[in-house]
């Protein structure tokens, strides 16, 4: 149960920051993007923000050893997989100012242009639950042959 209760107040935590930085205004993301016209750098800001506060946590985690419940990722390996994943990301990203986080905020807002890229994303969620099943236990059993 208290698992729970830290997922929700993490996950509103996370919100409340989305909302007051601005991050679910995807205006705020396409100015970070854009380099050679009014550049907007407070998305830079942000992500420095959310970089130190994690990396604070880690350390912390580190040196109290209550780390043991947490998950690591099972792989750190950059491959195929890794970088068509974050340049498709990049991409819709870059096309539509949001990303999955602030798109969900955005939709708990009544921002309607947000639902075409929630919608978006859990179709392609769904898309790789049932491909992405098949094409691992193909590469497993390729290895193990």
């Amino acid at each position: 149960m208290t698992e729970r209760v830290t997922a929700v107040v993490s996950g509103a935590l996370f919100a409340v920051g989305l909302a007051l930085s601005g991050m679910t205004d995807p205006g705020k993301v396409l100015g970070f993007l854009d380099l050679a016209g009014r550049w907007d750098p407070s998305l830079a800001f942000v992500m420095a923000g959310a970089v130190g506060v994690h990396f604070t946590w880690l350390r912390w985690l580190a040196r109290r050893s209550v780390g043991a419940g947490t998950s690591t990722p099972p792989s750190t390996a950059v491959d195929g997989r890794l970088l068509f994943g974050a340049g498709l990301f990049g991409i819709g990203w870059g096309l539509s100012g949001y990303c999955p986080g602030p798109a969900l905020v955005a939709l708990a807002y009544g921002r309607g242009e947000s639902a075409v890229f929630v919608l978006a994303m859990l179709a392609g969620i769904l898309l790789f639950s049932v491909r992405g099943k098949r094409a691992d236990q193909a590469l497993s059993g390729a290895a193990q042959s």
